[in-house]
């Protein structure tokens, strides 16, 4: 009886644990994260709507209107990114949800965005007491909205995500609209052997919507452990933007960084390194087949070291294998890269583009391996040599 009273308590505890993991929020979009879930007075058409009931597993603070797919406000017509149905927030107004996550992970999360009558409009998005501010001014396509990505850190077994529009226009009625809301949770990849630079080849990053052929664009994050793209800080006041192999040319695997807006759209990492030894860094410069206006050009950093590179297309690839030495100063060194010009689509002159990066590597280039490489080289000569007077 004891037993059998034993081996009770303990698949309560298994089923309790499986149930508590199955609870946690999955990759993809969060509950009603579209907005296509029908409130319970259905949706309304061209009415304000307050109150923490109207949109379905949201709560609602302010001013927030359910919005559709080619409603009008005036003469102009409101962007809905994805779907029948997004939300528009008022002045400080906000929507949140809880969600269940892992503590101690990092959850990516990824939302369409697009601004509506106000020029300086901007979109806050926070887990409290962590918050970041998108600014929505630049338009980075003629489509009006893009796909963002911003990361926080979970410090509880939920977390509150909330997005806010800070803004106090004039008219009540402009502010930022949303639009599919998903979470990842993100893993730190394992450093190869040779390579010192981690996640160089841009495989982990934040959901990506498959019917969405703009990429995710990554905001200013200075914060290293915090980060949408594990490894990666993205140092300027502008986005780069995160590709996938579905709708862009990646140079190897699925998924590659473009670079934008020149100067303004800095990615760089601090690598682990040996003062007074020789390094190489290498890695894939190409196009995304996306119709940007050549010429294409990266300017590349290694510790104090910096080389501007050109994309030279040929028929057969739309990459090549760029090349950056340098000699470590200290026991940590920034590699980085930004795009030499300003580049923009052939097709609308107005989506901006620029060059892909993928495959980056740091590795040790001592001499005594070369001067190897060479001696054997040297060998296979002579050994030809030989075989031929024979």
């Amino acid at each position: 009886m004891a037993r059998s009273s034993t081996r009770m308590k303990r698949v309560f505890i298994l089923v309790l644990l499986i149930s508590l993991h199955l609870a946690l929020a999955e990759d993809g979009l969060v509950a009603n994260g579209d907005f296509e879930a029908t409130p319970s007075n259905g949706f309304p058409s061209e009415a304000m709507v307050e109150g923490p009931s109207e949109v379905p597993n949201w709560k609602s603070n302010g001013t927030v209107e359910l919005v559709e797919s080619g409603q009008k406000q005036g003469g102009m017509i409101l962007i809905v990114p994805q779907g029948r149905h997004a939300v528009r927030l008022g002045n400080d107004a906000e929507i949140s949800q809880e969600i269940p996550v892992e503590k101690g992970s990092i959850y990516s999360v990824t939302f369409c965005a697009a601004r509506t009558c106000a020029q300086l409009e901007s979109l806050n998005v926070s887990v409290p007491p962590a918050s970041q501010t998108i600014d929505l001014q630049t338009l980075y396509n003629v489509q009006g909205w893009n796909p963002y990505a911003v990361s926080f850190n979970a410090d509880g077994d939920t977390f509150n995500l909330v997005f806010k529009n800070p803004g106090m226009e004039d008219d009540p009625t402009c502010g930022p609209i949303i639009d599919n809301i998903a979470i990842k949770k993100l893993f730190t990849p394992d450093k190869p052997k040779d390579n010192a630079v981690n996640n160089g080849d841009f495989e982990e990053g934040p959901w990506m919507f498959r019917n969405t052929s703009l990429g995710v664009l990554l905001p200013t994050n200075l914060d290293e452990e915090t980060t949408s793209l594990p490894g990666w800080i993205v140092e300027s006041n502008r986005a780069i933007r995160y590709i996938d192999s579905d709708h862009y040319a990646v140079p190897q695997g699925k998924r590659a960084i473009e670079l934008l807006s020149g100067k303004e759209g800095i990615i760089s990492q601090m690598v682990e390194t040996t003062p007074d030894k020789p390094y190489s860094l290498t890695f894939s410069l190409g196009h995304a087949d996306d119709k940007c206006k050549e010429p294409l050009a990266v300017m590349a950093f290694a510790g104090d070291q910096a080389q501007n590179i050109h994309y030279t297309p040929n028929s057969n690839s739309t990459f090549q294998t760029a090349n950056l030495n340098f000699t470590a100063k200290a026991d940590r060194t920034r590699i980085a890269f930004y795009s030499v010009y300003y580049n923009t689509r052939s097709d609308d002159m107005s989506s901006l583009c620029g060059p892909v990066v993928d495959d980056v590597k740091v590795w040790l280039s001592g001499s005594n391996g070369l001067r190897g490489l060479g001696l054997v080289r040297l060998g296979l000569v002579i050994l030809g040599l030989l075989l031929v007077l024979v």
